[in-house]
């Protein structure tokens, strides 16, 4: 759990094994995180090109879907002013269904925001529009409370619209080998 300092958590391997075939985002977004504390490298890139092996686009997708719509309820939805940090909780969900819809058949999308935004193909308006937000973020940690920008409203709104549309509610299992490939990487972890 956070302790003020890192955020520090972790899993054995089979849990995080069992997670990446059900489609578990977050094994990804730790695999792909510009921050790590301490690792080996190695087992790193393997889990990662297993994850890029089995993990499943619509699972993956539902995940940024219903965190984004959970935090769109909680944080921005029918407020006047809302939080500009929290407006980031929403955004980046939001984006990595973007990022997904333009590369079919990817599951992993960027996490540094600065390379999905990149990747994302947004409108130049919303692009402006997060590059302040960007700049007020990175001059204090608290950002205040404003209007939501109504293109973001509008992209955040059309992605999950899309996204709903696009990614059925149900799991879709693991991929044809996918239980074979992580027995075969946890055995030779084991090793």
């Amino acid at each position: 759990p956070p302790d003020g300092i890192y955020d520090v958590n972790g899993w054995d391997l089979p849990k995080a094994l069992k997670l990446l075939l059900k489609g578990n985002a977050v094994v990804i977004e730790w695999l792909t995180s510009p921050y790590a504390y301490a690792g080996d490298p190695v087992f790193r890139d393997e889990l990662l090109a297993l994850a890029r092996e089995v993990a499943q686009p619509a699972a993956i997708a539902n995940h940024y879907l219903h965190l984004g719509e959970r935090q769109y309820r909680r944080n921005l939805e029918g407020r006047e002013s809302v939080s500009l940090k929290k407006v980031f909780y929403v955004l980046r969900p939001a984006i990595a269904l973007r990022w997904m819809r333009l590369h079919p058949g990817e599951a992993v999308a960027p996490m540094a925001f600065g390379t999905l935004v990149d990747e994302s193909d947004l409108p130049g308006d919303v692009q402006l529009l997060i590059g302040d937000l960007l700049a007020r973020k990175a001059e204090t940690r608290e950002m205040g409370e404003g209007e939501l920008p109504t293109p973001i409203a509008n992209l955040i709104e059309a992605e999950f619209g899309q996204g709903r549309d696009r990614w059925p509610a149900s799991s879709p299992g693991p991929m044809p080998g996918g239980i074979r490939a992580a027995d075969l990487m946890f055995r030779r972890w084991l090793e």
